[in-house]
């Protein structure tokens, strides 16, 4: 018989991922019992390479969420649903990789593939978690919540001023999660760099979310041709599984 992809957990992990939520309280629920489960799965268990991202992920979006109940987004529901349709890709990439689906994309397939080890690192499971939802899950995200609400992606607009907001967490969160992914005598060599790995690392992510938003426009214009939609997606799938592959190889390690 062959081991269930999630080992002990995985009626766990099935029921979880039945779940498809609606709000961003949802979403940060499911993302915490999900970190619980993941942080079970043998053999690594909370070493286990998408626990690390899964737990970036869940601290960018309670940052989300204390920013929406604050008040601080001028368009809302433009972030709220956003921030819904983002989630749900990557739970939608966990269900398919459950089921044994081949739906699965490509670049999640990447990452899922390391669960058992025991080559993964940190940082760079982190990291190849971020790319891939970025990269590919995104623009979609945008797109779908773009249909969602009736309006257009437009340089400018309240929703890309509450967009490039979201950088503005990363900046903030980006030193702490990274040095929670370090051992001790990397902790050393970071503190001699400086700000210089946190700048870097931010710029970065700036940088991606941009391409993000630049790449979601393109499908917009292309959202109701099925054909032309499919190529993107596909180019788009292709890209990032590329760049994972290469943070997850032994070149990756040097992020750590």
């Amino acid at each position: 018989m062959t081991q269930p992809i999630w080992g002990p957990v995985q009626q766990e992990m099935s029921d979880l991922l039945q779940r498809h939520p609606d709000d961003v309280p949802g979403v940060v629920d499911l993302l915490a019992q999900l970190q619980v489960a993941l942080c079970r799965v043998p053999p690594l268990l909370d070493g286990n390479p998408l626990a690390d991202f899964n737990k970036l992920y869940l601290t960018i979006t309670e940052n989300v969420l204390e920013r929406l109940y604050a008040g601080r987004f001028k368009d809302p529901a433009f972030l709220s649903r956003l921030d819904v349709e983002f989630a749900a890709r990557y739970f939608d990439a966990l269900r398919y990789w459950t089921e044994a689906s081949p739906a699965c994309p490509g670049v999640w397939a990447g990452l899922f593939h390391r669960i058992p080890g025991p080559d993964a690192r940190a940082l760079p499971s982190a990291i190849a978690g971020v790319n891939a939802h970025i990269n590919f899950d995104l623009p979609f995200a945008l797109v779908t919540t773009f249909d969602h609400l009736g309006s257009d992606p437009v340089d400018g607009s309240d929703q890309h001023y509450d967009y490039l907001q979201v950088n503005d967490i990363f900046a903030d969160e980006i030193p702490g999660l990274r040095r929670g992914y370090l051992d001790r005598w990397q902790l050393l060599i970071d503190t001699m760099n400086g700000d210089l790995d946190d700048w870097w690392q931010g710029e970065m992510v700036e940088y991606t979310r941009n391409v993000a938003w630049r790449n979601a426009q393109k499908i917009w214009a292309i959202r109701h041709d099925l054909g032309a939609l499919d190529k993107e997606r596909r180019r788009l799938d292709n890209t990032a599984t590329g760049l994972g592959k290469l943070l997850l190889s032994p070149f990756g390690s040097f992020l750590q």
